[in-house]
Parts: C-alpha cells; sequence; structure tokens
C-alpha cells in the first residue's frame, strides 16, 4: 500500500509540473529568453540574480533567476526590453521575434569614490534553490580550530559528532539520526569521501583546505549518483585562481598535538592558468591517560597530507583542472605500556594503524558562449587506500582501487523555465578486506545513466525532478528518482518539499570498526552466497519538508526555520549488540527500521556584529533488534544548541557555543558480572567550547581556544580495562567525551 502511494505521489508532483508548463504555453506562443550577466577584469561572466526587465511602455516584466537567465512574453507592439539593476547601468535591448539574448550590463560604481561595507553571514541558506542547501563559509570555520574536517561541525547544529571508541580517537558524523556512510561526501560535485575511505577519511582533509560546505538534507542530486540517504556534504577546496598567494596556519593544544598547514598559490600571468600547493603535517607525541585506566586517552601518531591541482580556463567557455592529493597516516594506541616495536602479543592490549591513501582528479567542460545555457562537462577520479592494523589480537587489512567517470550535458528546452542536465557514469571499486583469516573482498562494476528536469517559471515556484538508472554486477538494474519543489508564498518566505530513494553497499566492518576495540565475536547471520558480505544492498526512502523565513528586526537581519524528514528502511545491514554484550550479528534487517528528525533553528544579530545561533533537534530513530523495535543506540534523542559570535571594531572576535546532549540508549550488558554492567542509559551532558581570537590588518591572526571547557567526561568508557584479553573488554561503548579539557593556541598568516 506504501508503495503505491508513493508512486502516485511521484506522478502527482509530475502532473503537477506538466500542469504549470501547459499553463505556461497557453499563455503565449513566442517568448523571449536569455542571459544576462556582468563580466570581471578577466573577462569571466557572472551571472546577475534579480535583474529586473520590462517592455519599455508597458508594466509587463519579470526579473532573472539565480543564474542569470529570463523568460518573457512577447507583447504586441513592444520591441524595446529595460534591463534595470542597483549599482548598474539600465539598458535597453531591441528585439526583433523569438530570439535568444545575451545582456552584459555594466557597473555605475566607481570603486575608488563608492565604499560599500556589508557583513557577510558566516552561514547562510539560499532562498531560490529548490533544495535546502546550508553554505558554511571559511569564516565559520574559523570558529573553532577546525582543524580537519571531522572538527569542522562544532558550530553546526544539523550534524553530531562522536566517537567511534575510546582507543582510536576516530570521530564519526551523524545527520538526521544516521551514521556517517548515509551522508554522501563530495569534493567539488565528484565522489568523495565512500567505501573504505569514509571511517578515517575525514581526517585526510585539513579544514584550513576548505573554501565553504554545502550541506543539505534528504537525498541529493541524481547527478552525484545513487549512494545519498541522509543527505550531501559538498566540499569546495582553496581555489588556485581565487585563494591568497600564501596562508599559513600553526596550531598546538595541551596534550602534544601539534600541527601545521601551509596553502601556496600562483595565477600565471595570461590569466588562463593558476596552480595550488596545499602542505599539511599534524601529529601527538605524548601518551596521557587522565582517567587512570591504564589506556592512552587518545592514541600518537602522524599524518602528512599533501596536495597539488591546476585550474585552466581559456576565457571563451573551456575550463578544466586536475589535481592529486596523498596522504600517509600511522598511530598507536591502547595500554600505556604498549610498544608495537617490542611488546608480546598477549602482554599490552595495543591498537596499530598504517595508513596511504592517494587520489587524482580531472576535469573539463564547455559553456557556449553564444549559448551561456547550454555547457557539456566530462568528470574523471582515480584512488587508492591502504590499510594495516591490529587491535589486540585481531589484524584486519584492508585496499581498495576505485575509477569513476561522469558525463553531463545541460541545457533548456525552449526556455531557461525548462532547464536540463543528463549524462552518463560508470563506478568501479575493487575491496580487499582481511579479517584474520576471513576474505571479505569483492569487486564492485556500476554503469549507469540520469536526467533531471529543473521547472523554474516564477520566483514563487521551482521543481527538480530526477531519475537515474543504474546496473549492478551484484544487485542487478535499478531505478532512482529523486523531487525537490520549492514553494515561496512571500518574498522572505520559502516551504519546500523532497522525496526519493538511495541506495548503498554497506561495508559492515569499517563502517563499524569500535568493534574492533572490543572482545565481542563478529557474527553474520543469513548471508547469502556471491554478495558483498552476504548481503542485498541497502535501500531507503527519504521524506523532507522545511519552512525558511527571514525577518529585518530593529534593522538587524534574521532567520528561522523548521526541517522535518523521515528515513524509511527497505533494507538494512542491522549491527546488534544487544543480543549478547560478547557478540556484534551482523543481519539484513527483520521488521521496521525507520529514523525521524526534526529541527528549529534562529539565527539572528542581536546587537551590532554579535551573532546569535540556537538550535534544537528531536530524533525518533528505531530499529527492529533479534524482532524487538528498540532505539538506536548511543545516539542523544534529543540535543539543543547556541552559538554566539562577536567581533569589535579593531578586529577581536569571541565565540562560545554549547551542546546540550540528551541521554543515550547504551546496548545491554545484563549478562555481564556486576562490575563490568553498564546503566540502560547515560545521563545527559553540556559541552563548552570557546575561542577568543585577535587579528592585525587581515594578514596576522592569533587564537586562543578551548574544547570541553567544563571538563566533563564519561566515567569509564572502556569497560573491564583492567583485563583487555577478556571476554568483557569493550571500548565501543561510547557516549560522551572521553578527553579532558583541551586547551589550543595558533596563529593564521596570510598574503594577499
Amino acid at each position: 500500500m506504501m508503495k503505491k502511494m508513493k508512486t502516485c505521489c511521484f506522478c502527482l508532483f509530475l502532473l503537477v509540473g506538466n500542469i504549470l508548463n501547459l499553463n505556461g504555453q497557453k499563455a503565449s506562443h513566442v517568448q523571449i529568453s536569455g542571459h544576462v550577466y556582468e563580466l570581471d577584469e578577466s573577462g569571466k561572466a557572472f551571472p546577475l540574480v534579480g535583474v529586473n526587465l520590462y517592455w519599455l511602455g508597458t508594466q509587463k516584466g519579470t526579473s532573472s533567476n539565480k543564474d542569470g537567465m529570463f523568460t518573457i512574453q512577447l507583447i504586441k507592439g513592444a520591441d524595446s526590453l529595460v534591463f534595470s539593476y542597483v549599482g548598474f547601468h539600465n539598458d535597453t535591448v531591441l528585439v526583433s521575434g523569438r530570439q535568444q539574448l545575451k545582456v552584459e550590463m555594466k557597473s555605475n560604481l566607481l570603486l575608488d569614490e563608492v565604499s560599500v561595507v556589508s557583513r557577510q553571514k558566516s552561514t547562510q541558506i539560499s532562498m531560490l534553490d529548490p533544495r535546502k542547501v546550508e553554505n558554511i563559509s571559511e569564516k565559520e570555520l574559523l570558529k573553532a580550530a577546525c582543524c580537519n574536517l571531522s572538527e569542522s561541525f562544532e558550530t553546526s547544529p544539523s550534524i553530531d559528532v562522536s566517537f567511534t571508541d575510546a582507543v582510536t580517537g576516530t570521530r564519526q558524523i551523524q545527520m538526521l539520526g544516521l551514521s556517517g556512510p548515509y551522508v554522501q561526501i563530495t569534493k567539488e560535485n565528484m565522489p568523495g569521501l565512500r567505501g573504505l575511505v569514509s571511517n578515517y577519511g575525514l581526517t585526510f582533509i585539513p579544514g584550513t583546505w576548505i573554501e565553504s560546505i554545502q550541506l543539505n538534507k534528504g537525498t541529493g542530486s541524481v547527478l552525484n549518483g545513487f549512494e545519498s540517504i541522509a543527505g550531501q556534504i559538498n566540499l569546495e577546496l582553496q581555489k588556485p585562481e581565487e585563494a591568497d598567494p600564501l596562508y599559513l596556519n600553526l596550531y598546538a593544544n595541551n596534550e602534544s598535538r601539534l600541527e601545521a598547514n601551509l596553502n601556496l598559490t600562483h595565477r600565471f600571468e595570461n590569466n588562463k592558468w593558476s596552480t595550488a600547493l596545499l602542505l599539511h603535517a599534524s601529529g601527538r607525541s605524548e601518551k596521557h591517560d587522565k582517567n587512570d585506566d591504564g589506556f592512552m586517552d587518545m592514541p600518537t601518531g602522524d599524518t602528512y597530507v599533501i596536495l597539488n591541482r591546476w585550474k585552466y580556463n581559456s576565457g571563451d567557455g573551456v575550463e578544466g583542472q586536475f589535481g592529486v592529493k596523498y596522504t600517509t597516516q600511522s598511530s598507536v594506541g591502547g595500554q600505556m605500556k604498549f610498544d608495537p616495536k617490542q611488546t608480546a602479543a598477549n602482554e599490552y592490549w595495543g591498537m596499530k594503524l598504517d595508513i596511504q591513501h592517494g587520489e587524482a582528479w580531472a576535469k573539463l567542460g564547455k559553456v557556449y558562449v553564444d549559448q551561456p545555457w547550454k555547457s557539456v562537462a566530462v568528470q574523471m577520479s582515480g584512488s587508492f587506500y591502504e590499510q594495516n592494523s591490529t587491535f589486540g589480537l585481531t589484524r584486519y587489512n584492508a585496499d581498495q582501487q576505485s575509477f569513476y567517470i561522469n558525463s553531463i550535458y545541460q541545457s533548456i528546452i525552449g526556455t531557461s523555465f525548462h532547464k536540463f542536465k543528463t549524462g552518463i557514469s560508470f563506478q568501479f571499486d575493487r575491496y580487499g578486506e582481511y579479517l584474520n583469516q576471513l576474505d571479505l573482498g569483492y569487486n564492485e562494476i556500476v554503469p549507469g545513466a540520469y536526467f533531471e528536469y529543473t521547472l523554474d517559471p516564477s520566483d514563487k515556484f521551482s521543481m527538480v525532478a530526477g531519475l537515474r538508472i543504474d546496473h549492478h554486477n551484484h544487485f542487478g538494474s535499478f531505478v532512482t528518482p529523486r523531487l525537490h519543489i520549492r514553494y515561496a508564498p512571500a518574498e522572505k518566505s520559502v516551504l519546500r518539499f523532497s522525496a526519493g530513494r538511495g541506495m548503498r553497499t554497506a561495508n559492515v566492518i569499517m563502517e563499524n570498526s569500535g568493534i574492533l576495540a572490543s572482545s565481542r565475536e563478529i557474527i553474520f547471520q543469513s548471508q547469502e552466497a556471491g554478495l558483498p558480505y552476504g548481503f542485498e544492498q541497502e535501500v531507503a526512502w527519504n521524506y523532507g519538508a522545511n519552512f525558511t523565513q527571514k525577518f529585518e528586526l530593529d534593522f538587524r537581519e534574521g532567520a528561522v526555520s523548521f526541517d522535518l524528514y523521515r528515513t524509511d528502511f527497505r533494507n538494512q545491514i542491522v549491527v546488534d549488540l544487544d543480543l549478547s554484550p560478547q557478540q556484534a550479528v551482523f543481519a539484513p534487517l527483520d521488521g521496521k527500521s525507520y529514523a525521524n528528525s526534526f529541527q528549529a533553528q534562529l539565527d539572528y544579530e542581536l546587537l551590532n556584529r554579535l551573532d546569535f545561533r540556537v538550535a534544537y533537534r528531536l530524533y525518533d530513530v528505531k530499529t527492529t533488534y533479534h524482532g524487538e523495535l528498540m532505539e538506536k543506540p548511543l545516539l542523544s534523542k534529543q540535543r539543543a544548541f547556541v552559538n554566539l559570535a562577536y567581533q569589535t571594531r579593531n578586529y577581536w572576535r569571541f565565540d562560545f557555543t554549547i551542546n546540550r546532549q540528551g541521554r543515550k540508549r547504551i546496548p545491554t550488558t545484563e549478562s555481564n558480572p556486576e562490575q563490568y554492567r553498564l546503566a540502560d542509559y547515560s545521563p545527559a551532558f553540556n559541552r563548552i567550547n570557546v575561542q577568543v581570537s585577535k587579528s592585525w590588518r587581515e594578514s596576522l591572526e592569533l587564537y586562543l581556544g578551548a574544547e570541553n571547557l567544563t571538563n566533563y567526561t564519561q566515567d569509564n568508557p572502556i569497560v573491564a580495562s583492567e583485563d583487555p584479553f577478556g571476554p568483557y573488554f569493550d571500548s565501543s561503548l561510547v557516549w560522551g567525551p572521553i578527553g579532558e579539557r583541551t586547551i589550543y593556541m595558533g596563529l593564521r598568516y596570510k598574503i594577499f
């Protein structure tokens, strides 16, 4: 019944689009469309949003959309279009018959005579995109030390960050109540952290390399594949043609963590080529055991990353780029006396992790200058990942080789009211995994094709409907539909709806790597021969609605938003930690599994230069475990969030963030001996971060901060820490902070 209802809803949305399309066609037999833009100093065209245009001598007009595109009905007797935009000279264009127009507008502001001052928000939500996209800027990332991507979401209420266990120091993100692998992470709209890389890969991208992050909840665009279920995070790296020639960031904290990042860029004299070299080095040298459980609070080790990218812009519509990146990471954790070079196998419990990761990518695109709505592009990438690791007596080695290619063609159907993107893609992955003597390797070969249609008839309504068809060498052919609808009842109000399906292959060991730091026996149930890990792919439907209202109060801007999402799993690989505290059972879903998410958020400038953000989030996430529908463990049902950011006129900045996490269900330990039993639920707790920074002439900045200011930590995060080779040892039941207060300081220096 539910399947039929979803099919009917999808058809109904498409029918609405067709009705609007037909009504538009009846209104006029001849329409004029075109593109309005400005040119920068290098001759590159940038679309102008909201340009007013009307027929001379009439009151009939329209405005350009977010891409600078417009369509207007031809009126009998009128032949001159007037273009008007604040800060630009008016322009009048003579129109004869049906034609496509290209209109370049000239600024009427002389920069040496006029100074325009404004404060751009560090996080912005587009009011024009059918998808609700939160654009997290570099300014937002500077609110925290932001050493790598896993630490870049401390000031975002949409993302939860937690530790996978109390040994490896690995952080994982969660969105809409689902863990990180259900969130598609792309790098400049190409597949980024996926497969085996998704677990530790968050630490491979330094925060100083990121120009901005685009975050949208629910299923993403079909252009980027079929794996997005809970949402999509797109990373925009520093652009060689735009970034500062030199940027240096140095960081140190009281736990012996040191970090250095150096960004270098160069633009060649012909303005067609530019390049960037990004360097990163970090390490932790000292062992600490502040809770006296005999285990290191955080592992020691080093990480080195290098990236080189090149970009080309011909000036006549041809753009291209290519780049390479290499990462090496090694870490040692476990008991304080563990030494991987000297310790016997069962003398002290230890963790040793060595990772090598390399990737290369290229993009080439062509925008037709005389038809700016039309473009073709091809994207390619290849990567490898190698991991050798030991967890006590357990050995886990894994490697992955991947290749990806995607071709994209974009144009319009008749007018700019109707745009489309289409193309074909190919994804290849070879996985090698060994858990002790168990071989878990497999290959994936997935060719696919997609079509995405955008209806944008007015400022009030727009719709994006996408469909892709893929063929998997293990799972056969499947269809992925996606739909996003935007309706603006008023100028500062936007209501959005989304629906879509996502599929993915679960890398069950890597995605639950915390269980390797325990004595739990790993058990696979109900396996099917010939499938990855013996399981069918995961399949889920995601539905969402959100409302955004912008306002101005006391001459200061603000916004309030409400998000409501539901994810329904049709198939899921469930890891059951409740059947026995000595087992981790992997089995296909037999029953219900869903995640409901509600979030309310208010952003407002309380006083001049004092930004205030408050949010409340409520989850209802349940899965069927061994026949019983239960709350997802180690996930807080409620979360409250407050962020205050103040900047003085002489460039002092103060940032304060408090996270209130509600209680979390802990997997049962009832059958353990009494001294190794945990409560059914964790207590609620607060985590407070603060930072103070001072800038001089925008080139030098010093910062000082504290994480976990109140020094709240989880008691005994490791069960049976005194007997790590015994049957009750478990470091994976982490629900709160495992490290004490961290004090850090650093500097940022740039030449621009």
